[in-house]
């Protein structure tokens, strides 16, 4: 998902001083800039390392990898993706409670970097706690920036915000596309942990430039929101301790009496990434604070989260499911050319920045004639061509049967079927879901929005571990895209249901 949504708190953000005068950067403020960059070379570290993270946790011990079974590598790498979004929400709350977006975005870039080097350090315990800190620190990041970016517009009516955003996501698509091309490469074919330095490098890149162009950032970005007073600090800090000393000492008697394997990291996470959501979302629409229209819009949208989160639980396994299948059962040739296998992971950014304009105009023109599909229609439209994605795999796999090797195309069209379906779900819901937010939950919603990837990664991660290497069969992908495709319909049969449950929000 190399798109970065805009957060809430950005659409809502009131009136600022404005960011230093001068230079511009293709008309809009120099600090746009700053943030571009710093984005672009965060999601070159990020994609780079996911495009070899679940090769290197399948590949033999032989091969300098980890070694791992095809279902446990898929299902770290969903619990790992399920982290980074769930932790997109107390990033948040930190950037509010304590230290502004400014801190917090170049404290979580220094973490993302710290988690790559440690990821380059060949060993299994460090390679896992690589990964904590890359999670942690991508909650704190992605959870602030593009917050940023609606600090440089302190006029929500300038009419430079929309084209200020564009180019922001422009920034986020060209690390995405680059990334595969470049750490891929080094990693399949010269060494796994040198690859994962290569993604630190890129993260020190952007916190070189974040440093120095800082200056061009706007004010506002220092302000921490709602600072939380000493007299609650001592207290949440106590909680953190003993939750954290909890957890210290029970790993410490797994791991003593001689009963640890990875399976202890990826359950407990995997119940807290399905926990969680559940318990804010129920939370959230019991709260007696809200009037009858606020609950009913929250029990629409709980329509689109659910929808949402079956759409990603298909949708992130390209990194995984789909990387390994490139690996294992796709001729990387084409046209003579030969190429390493996560080189595909540069096709949806690649698609995203051709399409994007394209769906965008269309839903314009439908518009004017009057035309232009609800959401729910949109949400039902995106739902089907994942659904229809995992078809076309059943295709692929079934030409790979006998250990044959099948064109590369067939992964290029999977890729293209979900990237559509995607622009159609993931703008619209980005857009319903801060329409739909409660006066009092305007800052949260956009968290909320990323726990539906949490849920869809969390129960593809029970799914991997409990069905194994079948998984990777025809039945699961049957399974999967038998459940979207009816999910994709039971939204289009019932929107005008979701419609009037939706109020004045269209």
């Amino acid at each position: 998902m190399p798109t970065v949504p805009v957060s809430a708190a950005s659409v809502a953000a009131p009136p600022a001083s404005p960011a230093p005068s001068g230079r511009t950067f293709f008309g809009h403020p120099r600090g746009l800039a700053t943030l571009f960059m710093t984005e672009m070379w965060e999601r070159f570290s990020f994609y780079g390392m996911r495009a070899l993270l679940v090769l290197y946790l399948v590949a033999p011990v032989a091969k300098g990898g980890l070694g791992f079974s095809a279902g446990t590598g898929l299902a770290v790498y969903s619990v790992y993706n399920a982290l980074v979004y769930l932790l997109a929400l107390p990033g948040g709350w930190v950037s509010d409670r304590f230290w502004g977006a400014r801190k917090t975005v170049l404290i979580g870039g220094v973490v993302i970097m710290c988690g790559h080097f440690l990821l380059a350090v060949p060993a299994e315990g460090s390679f896992f706690a690589g990964l904590g800190l890359i999670a942690l620190g991508s909650g704190l990041l992605k959870a602030n920036i593009s917050t940023m970016v609606g600090h440089l517009y302190p006029d929500r009516n300038d009419p430079r915000r929309d084209g200020g955003f564009t180019l922001f996501y422009m920034g986020i698509n060209l690390g995405a596309f680059f990334a595969p091309l470049a750490i891929g490469t080094v990693g399949q074919n010269v060494n796994w942990h040198l690859g994962f330095a290569m993604a630190g490098a890129g993260m020190a890149v952007g916190l070189l430039q974040y440093v120095l162009g800082s200056r061009h950032l706007s004010p506002e970005s220092d302000t921490v929101g709602s600072p939380l007073p000493r007299s609650e600090r001592a207290g949440l800090l106590r909680k953190c301790a003993l939750w954290t000393g909890l957890a210290v000492v029970f790993y410490a008697v797994v791991v003593g009496t001689g009963s640890y394997s990875v399976g202890w990291l990826i359950w407990p996470l995997t119940v807290v990434g399905i926990v969680i959501p559940v318990l804010v979302l129920v939370r959230m629409r019991r709260d007696r604070e809200l009037d009858r229209a606020d609950r009913d819009k929250l029990t629409g949208y709980l329509w689109f989260f659910a929808a949402a989160a079956i759409f990603w639980m298909i949708y992130d396994q390209s990194g995984s499911t789909l990387n390994v299948f490139a690996t294992d059962s796709t001729a990387n040739t084409l046209f003579g050319f030969n190429f390493p296998s996560s080189w595909f992971q540069s096709l949806n950014p690649i698609y995203i920045m051709a399409l994007a304009p394209v769906v965008a105009w269309l839903w314009i023109r439908l518009a004017r004639h009057d035309r232009n599909p609800g959401t729910a229609t949109k949400f039902a439209i995106g739902l089907v061509l994942i659904g229809a994605s995992f078809g076309v795999m059943m295709l692929a796999i079934a030409a790979a049967s006998g250990g044959a090797e099948v064109s590369p195309l067939w992964l290029a069209v999977v890729y293209l079927v979900q990237t559509v379906g995607e622009l159609c779900l993931s703008p619209v819901g980005l857009s319903v879901t801060t329409k739909l937010a409660p006066a009092k939950y305007t800052s949260q919603m956009m968290g909320i929005w990323f726990l539906a990837v949490t849920v869809g990664d969390s129960v593809a991660a029970v799914l991997q571990q409990l069905l194994g290497d079948s998984f990777l069969g025809t039945a699961s992908f049957a399974i999967q895209g038998a459940a979207a495709l009816l999910a994709g319909f039971a939204v289009l049969m019932y929107r005008r249901t979701i419609k009037g449950l939706l109020g004045d929000v269209r």
